[in-house]
């Protein structure tokens, strides 16, 4: 069997991309079809591909082995029907071999892939009780890839073909098993400048129902858009829409594991490096939910440049309830007026993503001979409660953020740094807050900075009149609620773990005194200077009591707090007002002081 299909430019992208996410067999994807796509630019290629199939061993069947080598050779749209309600005690191929030619501009390739020792055993109307292969090849100009033996259980072929709509499938509305029981073995790569192993697969069951729209609807589709370019039609917008809608809701999978990959060769520059991953798993799948993704062991290796590793790092689960309902809400014909006002509509509700182990160690792009040398112990983004695409909580943070202060930068924060004899910093942070519908409010759990040896800043309160209207949509309505929120208290805790002690140093250093007999000095040096600006307010002799207990060194953590003393708080207009004039809030606020 023959085929010459003429391309111009790339394969349909987005239809490319749906088929592939949801595990199309390839020999569907071999259908006698025709695809054109414009663009007056892009250079032409020309395919040309044959399927060679020695022998077929059907026993049992109710197809003759002529319909069998022809749906196996690719044409399985002319004989789904008969795919569908396929019988066989056992069907054995011992080789499929597929070669591929290309033609574009002056550049030719050749490729051959080869699948062997195909079985499928105990098919009854189309679902195979079990299929595997002995392994796939491909031997291609550049690159050598060869996988090892897979195999599945429950093997649905009649559900497949239903899914894209090559079969009739009225009766069928719910997920029903594609298959079961999942096993890959890995394999290798073997190129000019790179050789890779990989290891198997597995996962224990796939999970699918029909789409609304076929296997026919979807390419034209693709293909349409591939025409149309960045000027798609708001029809053609319209119907991908409600397919993209649809997908995300038709399939269902099992936890899904691979062993990883280990990568060698040379980069751009003829460097040896390398390149690995230990391990991959892929969370179960349900319609309106995309899985979370564990990568463990990730690690890339320069030689005589550098290296970045990551121990691992969790991409969250997203729902995707809102998005599904804002494409099913789209109209027949989406403009890109409506993909604006409805972006953020649009937004999943990603739960977010965290990662452990960093260790960063390359050159540094904006300074030679520089490097950047960093590690982080863990970084984590948890996101919920999401409204109009926005997450109204939120917690963020990080731990053992660790790095050496870099030269010559001209900053200032680090040039203080510098001078204070501080060279490297262990850092971490931490920023939680949630919004409550209830009482419009919304609770700053923890704003924190810690620095190993050095101090430690929290900052705790609540923001009170914080409307739903802060979320909308409408960006006029946003920015007239964020405009009317109220700092109703705040809460402020340092710690010193050190701090104070490399600064009175440096100090004492360029006096020529005693650090010991400076820190009662400036101890209440701090105590004047609070009193003297707070001007006689109540609060102001314990506060000055307690930051002079705290500079003095006789406590280690400064506790303060202000609470607004009037409904709901203090607005933008008291900020305002502030900055010609800090000692405006005093009288607006009631302050709370204790040094332990």
């Amino acid at each position: 069997m023959s085929m010459n299909v003429t391309i111009r430019g790339r394969l349909p992208a987005i239809a490319a991309a749906c088929l592939l996410s949801v595990a199309l067999p390839a020999t569907v994807g071999m259908a006698k079809e025709k695809v054109k796509s414009g663009g007056d630019s892009a250079a032409a290629l020309e395919m040309d591909y044959s399927v060679s199939i020695p022998t077929v061993d059907a026993t049992g069947s109710n197809l003759d082995n002529a319909v069998l080598t022809e749906i196996l050779s690719g044409n399985i749209v002319d004989n789904a029907e008969a795919l569908a309600n396929l019988d066989a005690t056992s069907i054995a191929v011992p080789e499929i071999t597929l070669s591929v030619s290309s033609q574009s501009d002056d550049n030719a390739h050749d490729a051959t892939v080869t699948v062997t020792d195909l079985l499928l055993e105990n098919v009854v109307d189309g679902k195979a009780a079990s299929i595997s292969l002995a392994g796939i090849s491909l031997i291609a100009d550049d690159a050598n890839f060869a996988f090892g033996a897979m195999s599945a259980a429950n093997l649905d072929i009649a559900g497949i073909l239903g899914i894209y709509g090559l079969v009739e499938t009225a009766e069928q509305t719910s997920l029903e098993t594609i298959y079961t029981d999942l096993v890959s073995e890995g394999g290798t790569l073997e190129a000019e400048d790179v050789s890779c192993s990989f290891g198997g697969v597995t996962g224990a069951e796939f999970k699918a129902r029909p789409l609304e729209t076929s296997f026919v609807e979807m390419m034209a589709i693709g293909q349409a858009m591939e025409d149309q370019g960045d000027d798609v039609d708001p029809a053609t917008m319209g119907r991908f829409l409600k397919m993209y809608a649809d997908i995300l809701t038709a399939f269902e999978t099992s936890e899904v594991s691979f062993e990883g990959f280990d990568c060698s060769g040379l980069d751009e520059d003829g460097r040896p490096m390398t390149f690995s991953v230990a391990g991959m798993t892929m969370g179960g799948m349900s319609p309106g939910i995309y899985p979370s993704i564990d990568m463990d062991g990730f690690d890339i290796e320069v030689e005589g440049d550098g290296s970045f590793a990551l121990n691992n790092l969790t991409i969250k689960p997203m729902d995707l309830t809102a998005t599904i309902a804002a494409l099913e809400a789209a109209p027949a014909e989406v403009d890109e007026a409506w993909l604006e006002e409805n972006a953020r509509a649009l937004i999943p509700a990603m739960e977010g993503l965290s990662l452990s182990g960093l260790d960063i160690d390359i050159p540094d792009p904006d300074t030679e001979g520089a490097r950047i040398q960093a590690k982080v112990g863990a970084f984590d983004v948890s996101l919920a409660r999401y409204v109009n695409g926005i997450p109204t909580d939120l917690d963020v943070s990080a731990t053992n953020i660790q790095a050496a202060v870099p030269e010559g930068t001209g900053e200032d924060a680090l040039e203080q740094m510098l001078a204070l004899g501080i060279t490297e910093v262990d850092a971490g942070f931490r920023i939680a807050a949630a919004w409550d519908a209830a009482s419009q409010s919304i609770a700053i759990e923890e704003m924190s900075l810690t620095g190993a040896d050095l101090a430690a800043v929290l900052i705790a309160g609540t923001i009170a009149n914080a409307t739903e209207d802060l979320f909308a949509l409408d960006m006029n309505a946003s920015m007239a609620a964020s405009m009317a929120v109220a700092v109703k208290n705040l809460d402020l805790t340092v710690t010193d773990a050190g701090l104070s002690d490399v600064i009175l140093a440096v100090v004492a250093a360029e006096q020529g005194a005693d650090p010991a007999t400076l820190r009662p000095v400036f101890a209440g040096l701090a105590q004047g200077s609070v009193i003297g600006m707070m001007a006689g307010a109540a609060d102001a002799a314990k506060l000055g009591e307690a930051i002079n207990s705290f500079v003095a060194g006789n406590a280690k953590t400064l506790m303060i707090g202000l609470d607004a003393k009037s409904d709901p708080g203090l607005g933008m207009l008291d900020f305002m007002q502030a900055e010609d004039d800090p000692t405006s809030l005093i009288g607006k606020v009631n302050i709370s002081a204790e040094a332990k």
